[in-house]
């Protein structure tokens, strides 16, 4: 019985105080800084993708949600900094669990979990984002390319020569 009456005290408690609904489609919450939502693939500033094709992201991914084909990068109209670039990219976000490690795989930086969390999908065809839905438009790119990835194509300097 007191455990009714304990119950019942407690609702009429929660009577008299204003609920904490947000109207959602309104308002929107904010996220918390480390919060990981939708992928997005960056650039750099003078539009080359960051994204050189190495596959380390699918291979960190542990829902194998990640599908990266490489292409060769032609240096006359490069796509990327490096010898490659991803030819195709594809993130099937049913397998996806926004583990966060396909980001912190990444030697470039290019593929980053967003805060966008207004994710819906009708059909399993529309849930795989591919590179198109996922690359950002050129000018909403940010930092330059490192002088290490703008050096692959160069031969390494011969070992210098020490006399003893």
């Amino acid at each position: 019985m007191f455990d009714l009456l304990k119950g019942l005290g407690t609702t009429l408690k929660y009577l008299t105080k204003k609920p904490v609904t947000i109207s959602y489609p309104e308002v929107k919450r904010p996220v918390r800084e480390r919060f990981r939502g939708r992928h997005e693939l960056k650039r750099f500033e003078n539009g080359l993708e960051r994204c050189i094709g190495c596959s380390l992201c699918a291979a960190a991914c542990p829902a194998d949600a990640i599908f990266v084909d490489p292409g060769e990068n032609d240096p006359a109209n490069p796509i990327s900094v490096g010898e490659r670039y991803a030819k195709s990219y594809e993130i099937n976000m049913i397998r996806c669990i926004y583990c966060g490690y396909c980001e912190d795989a990444c030697p470039t930086n290019a593929i980053v979990l967003e805060h966008d969390y207004e994710l819906s999908f009708y059909d399993r065809k529309s849930a795989v984002f591919t590179k198109d839905i996922l690359l950002v438009p050129p000018d909403q790119g940010s930092g330059e390319p490192s002088p290490l990835l703008l050096n692959l194509n160069r031969p390494p300097n011969p070992p210098a020569q020490i006399d003893l």
